[in-house]
């Protein structure tokens, strides 16, 4: 009878024991799944979400940006929607505005070019506050570096702030081309900077053998980022950086100090190359250059390129941009050079960011900003009689105008650094 229970109490043992290693087993491959699961879900998480804007080759980037509920949203995809609140400040209101961008001072007639906002696809952006913004900014320094399109959304953002207050103007040595411009809010303790550096790289505009006269045509050394920013940067808790329009324009490349090409310099023997090389190239010198700064710590927005919107003719042979309205997402895709020239700085940012170890994030407008061709000067930069030799404006901006917008897509991207 004893052996009966003991043989009996040995197999019970024997299966619980059996069961246990079971149960065990199970737990272990639940919780090797659920590790893999993790690791995939982070991965995820962690790549950039391109959410590409319709193209004719289905490639154009916008990345996502949490918004303060911690939710994922992009906010660079999205459409205009008609804004009543809008717009913000007047030209009247704002000492900031560039002559060439005050449109309603020179006889624009309409305005409801002033009365839109950017509205992501599943989200809300919400519109640009002065007072928190210079409360996140609150003894920082913020520079813009770049080209007069660079200089204009620094002006829309003043005009934005004025209401809360204006800067005391401290450069060293104020120019009539404000190509270097230093600005402190004294109650916030807030230092705005602008540094023209139009190619971002080290460049010289030649001039006529028999004289002073400047030529146009300008000798860009392409893996030598320009020390007029490269040597002032170190203090910086931020960089707006920009660049693309000048590329057009007709140059000499250089590499290693020797002439490598050009773009339409038509000199004999020279090698012609593209917008697309010397953009790609001048980016990477300057993502390199600031990759490279030890004493940097702050923080590097690319801001990417704004579209022109010439139509019926090129810039200098009667283009012009006369629409009224924004464009619906699939009424326009962005193509062609505009494509070609975004793509470069999404690859070369990319490549910063990967390779290096400073903070690199995209401040990415061009989306947006191709669906406003209502929104720039024209001809309205100046008085309809004035005797000066100026082209119809549709590279820069109106202010009050889509540019404001910029502002609000910068806060947005400043609090989550702050979070």
């Amino acid at each position: 009878m004893g052996n009966q229970i003991s043989n009996c109490t040995c197999r019970s043992m024997e299966k619980i024991r059996s069961n246990q290693t079971r149960i065990i087993k199970n737990i272990t491959i639940l919780i090797v799944i659920a590790f893999i699961l993790l690791i995939l879900l982070v991965h995820i998480d962690h790549q950039p979400n391109y959410n590409f804007l319709k193209t004719s080759s289905s490639s154009s980037a916008a990345l996502t940006y949490a918004d303060s509920t911690a939710a994922k949203c992009d906010i660079f995809t999205g459409e205009w929607v008609p804004d009543a609140r809008a717009p913000y400040y007047t030209n009247r209101s704002c000492r900031a505005i560039h002559e060439h961008q005050n449109c309603i001072k020179y006889g624009r007639p309409d305005s409801e070019f002033m009365k839109w906002r950017w509205k992501p696809d599943k989200c809300d952006l919400p519109a640009f506050d002065p007072h928190r913004f210079l409360e996140v900014v609150r003894g920082k320094t913020m520079a813009f570096i770049g080209d007069s399109v660079g200089r204009n959304q620094m002006q829309s953002l003043i005009c934005l702030l004025s209401k809360v207050e204006y800067p005391n103007d401290v450069s060293s040595s104020p120019t009539h081309e404000e190509h270097f411009k230093r600005l402190i809010y004294l109650n916030y303790n807030f230092t705005l900077v602008f540094r023209w550096s139009p190619f971002l790289v080290r460049s010289e505009e030649r001039r006529d053998t028999d004289g002073p006269t400047n030529t146009g045509l300008f000798n860009l050394y392409l893996d030598e980022a320009d020390k007029a920013w490269t040597t002032q940067i170190d203090g910086y808790d931020y960089i707006i950086l920009n660049a693309a329009h000048w590329f057009t324009r007709t140059a000499v490349y250089y590499e290693n100090r020797r002439l490598i090409g050009c773009r339409y310099c038509q000199f004999p023997n020279i090698t012609d190359l593209p917008i697309t090389y010397g953009l790609r190239r001048a980016f990477r010198a300057a993502f390199r250059a600031i990759n490279g700064k030890k004493n940097f710590r702050g923080v590097t927005f690319l801001r990417t390129f704004a579209p022109s919107h010439f139509e019926n003719g090129l810039w200098n042979a009667g283009g012009n941009c006369l629409r009224r309205r924004p464009f619906r997402s699939e009424e326009i895709n962005l193509e062609g050079m505009n494509l070609d020239l975004y793509m470069i700085q999404l690859e070369e940012f990319r490549a910063a960011q990967r390779f290096g170890e400073r903070k690199f994030r995209l401040l990415d407008i061009t989306p947006a900003m191709l669906l406003r061709p209502d929104g720039h000067p024209s001809r309205y930069g100046h008085l309809p009689d004035e005797n000066v030799t100026l082209y119809n404006d549709c590279v820069h901006w109106c202010l009050p105008g889509p540019i404001d917008s910029w502002a609000d897509f910068l806060l947005h991207m400043l609090r989550m650094e702050a979070q």
